[in-house]
């Protein structure tokens, strides 16, 4: 009989880390939100302006969290930044809020957005009456679902067989789809581009206005809505950047973690920063922004696609698509069952959770993130959560980036292989930055807001409860 591992093993390099920072942020984001951000602010500059203080904002983060991530270099990531820096609650908090939401539901959305566009080539994967496979009372069961259910299993069976399978498919599928990103952009400028679009489109770049999905009413957005505006734009571009933490997760996994982690961090959120702005550059240059801002289904990739290669643009990018929700679900799968395996070990979650299997994975960890993604996909209601995903992940991500300051009091003498990078200025100015757009986010969107703090906040008597049952055993 094998025995189980006891402990990870390090074999991801550099190379792999930063393949899972781009991979898992890359998913199909980039392709579509583009249209509800030009309809929240109308305009191409203010287009451009949300995807570069996004990209800021990931940035400051991301190169914030390397000092962390070379001080606590182990499994957990972002929970144990806060469990050190505030208290065993709020790291368990970020835990509960990632198993309920943050990871599980973004499983679950880029998940029905690689079956969506696999209905390109599939007929029947369209959430049409007739594609209803089975209906159990108000809950109703598409084909669809039926395939991401399968894509969540099967890449979650991959990965309870080791790191190094999840590794293969993870840089894989993020080196292609990252060289797709670059021709797809290259092409758009060489062949797409209309001179006569670009200039209309950046004649009057910094008029911002609302547009109706509805009517196509065009309103204009002054003074104190400004903010909001832009609060409400950035909930579509921060989900297309979120997840650049997950490497985090697998720090028992990398060599040489306490340089790597952080570098990857960096080299990885760089690398789809400038991805995401030039696609939205190349956007700009081939579609009028009534275009852009009425795509049909939001796919504006596809819309663009089908000027720059014609009819057939349309397939190029749905197998695009596909490549990059398979990488990025991969991604997400793989890094999110190592936080519940450390919070099974502080006893905060799940006992069986803290054990890993022959090919020294979180095998039963993993299982329980997959049973979860799948529930949300039946339910119908990921979407919704997704709308909260934004504001609970900006929220801790602000909490973590502000435990710099207080493990820098808290323990000066702590060695830091690495130190963020214009601290305490570029810290400071995320920190206020998330607050600005958690307020604004509460006033434009108090349903989505509420509803994830209310998450949050149920996680306290679940936190007791397992503290409890923990002096019992």
């Amino acid at each position: 009989m094998v025995e189980a591992a006891t402990t990870f093993k390090p074999s991801l390099g550099l190379l792999d880390a930063t393949m899972i920072v781009a991979g898992s942020m890359i998913g199909s984001g980039i392709f579509i939100v583009s249209a509800d951000i030009t309809r929240n602010v109308g305009s191409s500059g203010w287009l451009i302006f949300v995807w570069l203080i996004t990209g800021f904002m990931t940035l400051t983060a991301a190169i914030s969290y390397g000092e962390l991530s070379a001080m606590f270099p182990k499994a957990g990531g972002q929970y144990v930044y806060l469990k050190e820096a505030y208290n065993p609650l709020t790291g368990f908090l970020y835990g509960w809020s990632f198993f309920a939401v943050i990871q599980t539901g973004t499983i679950a959305a880029v998940g029905v957005a690689f079956s969506k566009f696999a209905g390109y080539f599939f007929h029947g994967l369209e959430l049409k009456p007739q594609n209803i496979i089975l209906q159990i009372g108000s809950i109703k069961i598409y084909r669809a679902q039926l395939v991401t259910i399968l894509l969540i299993v099967f890449l979650t069976y991959v990965n309870t067989k080791g790191i190094k399978a999840g590794k293969i498919i993870q840089t894989t599928f993020t080196v292609t789809k990252l060289l797709s990103l670059f021709g797809l952009i290259g092409f758009g400028f060489l062949l797409g581009a209309n001179k006569d679009v670009w200039h209309a489109n950046w004649s009057d770049a910094w008029s911002m206005h609302l547009i109706s999905a509805d009517t196509g009413l065009i309103t204009p957005v002054v003074g104190a809505a400004v903010l909001g505006a832009i609060a409400a734009s950035m909930v579509g571009s921060i989900f297309s950047s979120d997840a650049w933490n997950n490497v985090t997760f697998i720090a028992g996994e990398i060599k040489n973690p306490k340089k790597n982690i952080g570098l990857s961090l960096f080299l990885g959120t760089l690398i789809v920063t400038v991805i995401y702005v030039a696609a939205n550059l190349m956007y700009t240059a081939v579609m009028p922004m009534h275009d852009i801002a009425f795509s049909p289904q939001d796919r504006v990739a596809v819309t663009a696609a089908n000027v720059i290669f014609g009819n057939v643009g349309t397939y190029i990018i749905a197998v695009m698509i596909m490549i990059s929700t398979f990488g990025c679900n991969n991604g997400l799968i793989l890094a999110g069952a190592r936080v519940y395996y450390t919070m099974a070990k502080d006893g905060l979650f799940f006992k069986s959770a803290g054990s890993l299997n022959k090919f020294a994975v979180p095998q039963w960890a993993l299982w329980a993130q997959a049973t979860v993604a799948c529930f949300l996909c039946l339910s119908g209601k990921y979407g919704d959560l997704l709308d909260m995903v934004a504001f609970v992940a900006v929220v801790f991500y602000a909490l973590t980036i502000l435990g710099i300051f207080i493990l820098r009091k808290k323990r000066p003498d702590m060695e830091r292989p690495y130190k963020a990078f214009g601290y305490p200025l570029l810290p400071a100015i995320y920190i206020l930055l998330a607050i600005a757009f958690c307020i604004a986010l509460i006033i434009q969107k108090p349903t989505y807001a509420g509803w994830g703090l209310a998450i949050v906040l149920a996680g306290i008597p679940l936190y007791f409860a397992a503290v409890a049952s923990r002096k019992v055993s």
